[in-house]
């Protein structure tokens, strides 16, 4: 058990979850920094980062003492679950992220806010075959399988499984 402020946390979800807002106001409220999983493995203009390459940065990341990752691609998840004190499971039902997601694909769109290292999403990608909303629906049971399963089978590190978002405020409220 984590006897002290986590200082390694991995948050992971499904998407549309709201990976990327928790560990933002973890890292505010712990001190701790935040590295966004996105950035890690997208270059400007959406030029996809070679696995080994994005290894490389999350293992460097994962080699402090102190970090919060908000998500864990799958070339690379085993590096940050070796490292972190603590994995924060968003294991929302599909409703809800589906919902948060298509919220926030129609702000970025309207209003062009930059996602990741200065991309910006835009209509044609919403509304293809690679997009982020049907990138939802190919991993929503993989992801909540995997999060499951680490609660189920790992003793370490410690895994935190949140079902709504009102248990993420109340847990946040309490951590020092």
């Amino acid at each position: 058990m984590v006897k002290s402020a986590p200082s390694r946390v991995l948050v992971y979800g499904v998407t549309g979850s709201g990976k990327t807002t928790l560990a933002r106001q973890l890292g505010e409220r712990l001190g701790v920094p935040w590295h966004p999983a996105d950035d890690l493995a997208w270059e400007p203009g959406w030029v996809l980062v070679p696995n080994e390459v994005q290894r490389r940065r999350v293992a460097a990341i994962c080699a402090g003492e102190r970090w919060i990752l908000d998500n864990a691609y799958g070339s690379w998840t085993d590096i940050p679950l070796r490292r972190a004190d603590l994995v924060i499971g968003l294991d929302y039902p599909r409703w809800l992220s589906l919902g948060r997601l298509l919220r926030r694909c129609a702000h970025n769109l309207v209003r062009r806010t930059p996602v990741c290292n200065g991309n910006v999403e835009t209509w044609r990608q919403t509304f293809s075959p690679d997009s982020i909303v049907v990138w939802h629906f190919k991993s929503f049971k993989r992801r909540r399988r995997r999060m499951r399963q680490w609660q189920a089978e790992l003793s370490e590190p410690r895994i935190l499984l949140f079902r709504s978002p009102g248990a993420v405020t109340a847990w946040l409220r309490g951590l020092r």
